[in-house]
């Protein structure tokens, strides 16, 4: 703009742009709008077609919006794992938002602030200012679309392509680096455009001033430039009206979806399952896409194909038939293809037409890893146990399964051996662990079935026992009154029996007299921490199959402490109540269990605990919430997989191959029974036997203080 002969830093908005053009430019804008409103209203008004959520979604909506702001902003959940990721959505996503807000300066300038100053603010130092801003976050915008274009075309990154991959991605991505480069194009030729070339002062939109010269040198006049300058406004402009109008129709909808599901995600998802309703009368099949509440709808429209579930899901590493990104875009697809009026098929069913195969959901070992690598907190866990629940119901459960269940029911333990056989691990011990039923303790200590019943794991549970006489702690244990926990029978389905299961073990906590559960499985530990809380016992309360403890919640104040077994036992060294000597020099690597690390955030104490025995500890690759699944978790101990390789073979090739210690690894240590099971077996079956021991802590722990007392 040129004033009393000087030139000031600023640019026309319509340059080049008739009034009539003006005009169809409202119109159209005016017709977008209307298009994306029409969209966002019906993808939301859907959800609302889904069963009510079991849990508070929307309460503290403030503190809500603010947290998920917060990780989006941050894009903290792209980084986990994938550092060139992060920063390449980080750019797309900063500099999408700003070029955004650079638009709607400038409608407020033109709409709001010319007509009431009769001046404008975009000149001067706002100008430059603001053209070096969007000059560079567009950079940083194109640079990271550039980025996604080439890992997924040059690269093929495995995890972006998959069965629901289709034309909407490909459309999604090179229509953003349309929209970046075009603007660009767009800017250089108005800057091509000066009578005597560009001037100084637009070198501040050094991306568009680059470009500039390269037009000018090419031998671009200012003439031409002018000319062509409205068929480049023009094909800028439609391409961002379409894409506006796209936005609630296709993959663009997860920037309002993405964001709504880490406004309503549960923190607790997962580690405590929703419950099913006590009353025979309540409806709580799963037979149509609708059965699914409005957040687990939402859920699949939050999806963006990025395969992050996928890559770390260990079930499909293993060749199980489980994906579960296709799992939430299969029912998303369904829901899609039954609002067209498409055919009403099972959402799950053994064989025959259904949108889940039981094959699938069987194969999932509820390790949460999926749900920890998603960056927009898909629930997938509690919806995979939705579907189990529905197998149950229609008697379409794995053989294994049922016998697991039997044995259950008819005796209290997975096992199926009699309870009275439960406290015989004890008797190989030259001491008497005492009987919580009939004294006051500080330690409830629930063994659990593993260690009480596997001779494995047995020697687990007998270590444990010699380090709190060596700690000289009050201690007791249930003997034969201890019944199974329930946690994997209820991740397979069985609600009922484990809340059956979940009665009759709190009955006998109420029998005795203690300050804290001490748990020896991780399993056990998250379920009677984080999910025997919510059971509502009064509604039981006239069930005439069950004895309730008492009416209302248990432990729903958190007066009882719960805690893992590592826990109790880092802290009493801690405290000098227990005195571990540095008595060991193996070579070792620790594996985190899934319900211990991932579900709970328990990492330290088991570490410190192996280090203080002496040993040298090496790092897995994949450790803490980034942890491989042993393979054991949601049944799958129980099951018979065709697996190759088996994850527990996987998980110690990885100890042997992949630490920094490489194959001088001795020892692989575990904090879990299932894993000492599962990767006991692993050992044998991808002949490591020879290679490497597979220990529990408490057998580190106690070799270190027998061999302390020896010297």
């Amino acid at each position: 703009m040129v004033q009393d002969g000087e030139i000031t830093p600023t640019r026309e908005t319509f340059w080049q742009i008739s009034q009539l053009e003006e005009a169809i430019f409202y119109f159209l804008t005016a017709v977008t709008l209307l298009v994306l409103g029409v969209g966002l209203y019906q993808r939301f008004t859907r959800y609302t077609q889904g069963r009510e959520d079991p849990f508070p979604r929307l309460g503290d909506m403030g503190t809500r919006i603010r947290e998920a702001t917060r990780i989006a902003a941050s894009n903290e959940k792209q980084f986990d794992r994938d550092l060139v990721g992060g920063m390449m959505h980080a750019f797309i996503l900063w500099g999408f938002l700003t070029l955004f807000i650079g638009t709607t300066i400038l409608a407020i300038d033109k709409y709001a602030y010319k007509p009431l100053t009769n001046e404008s603010f975009y000149v001067g130092d706002f100008f430059l200012s603001y053209s070096f801003v969007m000059d560079l976050m567009g950079l940083l915008f194109v640079c990271g679309i550039s980025v996604a274009i080439y890992r997924r075309y040059v690269v093929r990154n495995e995890r972006l392509w998959g069965k629901h991959t289709g034309y909407e991605d490909d459309l999604f991505v090179w229509a953003l680096f349309g929209l970046g480069v075009g603007g660009f194009l767009l800017e250089s030729m108005r800057i091509v455009s000066w009578q005597g070339g560009p001037q100084s002062f637009e070198q501040v939109s050094f991306v568009s001033y680059f470009l500039a010269t390269v037009w000018t040198t090419a031998g671009l006049s200012a003439e031409t430039a002018t000319d062509i300058y409205p068929v480049f406004w023009w094909s800028h402009s439609i391409l961002a009206l379409w894409f506006i109008a796209w936005i609630p129709y296709a993959k663009p909808f997860h920037m309002f979806s993405s964001f709504a599901n880490v406004v309503t995600r549960d923190r607790k998802a997962g580690v405590r399952l929703p419950g099913v309703p006590a009353d025979p009368a309540a409806d709580t099949e799963l037979a149509d896409i609708d059965d699914f509440t409005w957040k687990q709808l939402l859920d699949h429209d939050a999806c963006t194909k990025c395969g992050r579930c996928s890559s770390v899901c260990p079930a499909k590493a293993s060749d199980r038939p489980l994906d579960p990104r296709d799992v939430i875009l299969d029912l998303k697809a369904y829901r899609e293809e039954r609002d067209a009026g498409g055919e009403d098929v099972p959402i799950i069913a053994d064989g025959g037409t259904s949108v889940i195969d039981t094959d699938t959901m069987e194969s999932c070992m509820a390790c949460m890893a999926c749900m920890d690598a998603c960056p927009v907190e898909i629930e997938h866990v509690t919806q995979f146990t939705e579907m189990q629940r529905q197998m149950v119901e229609q008697a379409d459960v794995d053989g294994n399964a049922q016998d697991v269940f039997q044995n259950v029911m008819q005796q209290g333990n997975t096992f199926g051996n009699p309870a009275r056989n439960r406290p015989d691990w004890t008797e190989e011990l030259e001491f008497e662990v005492p009987d919580a039923r009939e004294e006051p303790v500080e330690y409830l200590w629930y063994v659990g079935d593993y260690p009480s019943y596997d001779d494995r794991n047995k020697k687990v549970a007998r270590s444990l026992a010699r380090i709190f006489e060596a700690a000289g702690v009050d201690y007791g244990i249930l003997y034969e009154d201890e019944v199974y926990d329930g946690n994997d029978i209820r991740r397979m389905g069985e609600e009922l029996l484990y809340v059956d299961q979940a009665t009759q073990l709190i009955g006998a906590f109420e029998d005795c007299e203690f300050e804290t559960v001490v748990c020896t499985d991780p399993h056990s530990f998250n379920t009677i921490t984080n999910e025997y809380p919510e059971i509502d016992f009064a509604e039981y309360a006239d069930d005439p199959m069950m004895e309730v403890p008492l009416e209302g919640y248990w432990n729903a104040d958190g007066s009882i402490d719960v805690a893992h077994y590592t826990q109790v036992v880092a802290d009493l060294a801690e405290s000098g109540t227990l005195d571990v000597p540095a008595a060991l020099d193996y070579t070792v690597t620790y594996h985190d269990p899934c319900h211990l690390g991932r579900y709970n955030d328990v990492f330290e104490a088991p570490r410190d605990l192996v280090e203080q025995t002496g040993c040298d500890l090496h790092e897995m690759p994949r450790n803490r919430a980034d942890s491989f699944c042993c393979g054991g978790g949601g049944g799958g101990l129980w099951m018979d997989f065709d697996e190759d390789p088996k994850p527990s073979e996987e998980r110690i090739r990885e100890a042997l191959e992949d630490t920094a210690a490489g194959d001088a690894v001795e020892k692989f240590v575990v904090a879990c029974p299932m894993c000492m099971t599962m990767y006991e077996d692993g050992r044998k079956t991808g002949d490591f036997e020879d290679e490497i021991d597979v220990v529990g802590i408490t057998e580190l722990l106690a070799e270190s203080l027998d061999g302390a007392a020896g010297a």
